[in-house]
């Protein structure tokens, strides 16, 4: 096992080719569509919903609100991934 394998963190599975640099803003979640009820954080996976009940309610959107992240995953990989607010 090479040192950047030991060290990377379960979480990161390539998120730099399409978050790095995209300008992040806290809100609500709000479901897009009739049929598209939930998001998933990008680095955890964690849920994102308007209707289901134990799941995330608010978080960090792209401005597009096409991709979200968890407050917890925002914090740690802010720096890392230059996520502007």
């Amino acid at each position: 096992m090479s040192e950047n394998s030991e060290n990377q963190d379960w979480r990161e599975t390539g998120q730099e080719k399409f978050l790095s640099g995209l300008k992040f803003q806290f809100q609500n979640y709000v479901t897009p569509s009739e049929t598209w009820d939930h998001d998933h954080c990008e680095f955890c996976g964690e849920k994102f919903s308007e209707v289901l009940e134990e799941t995330l309610h608010e978080g960090w959107a792209s401005e597009d609100c096409y991709y979200w992240i968890c407050p917890t995953c925002f914090e740690d990989f802010k720096e890392k991934y230059n996520l502007s607010t």
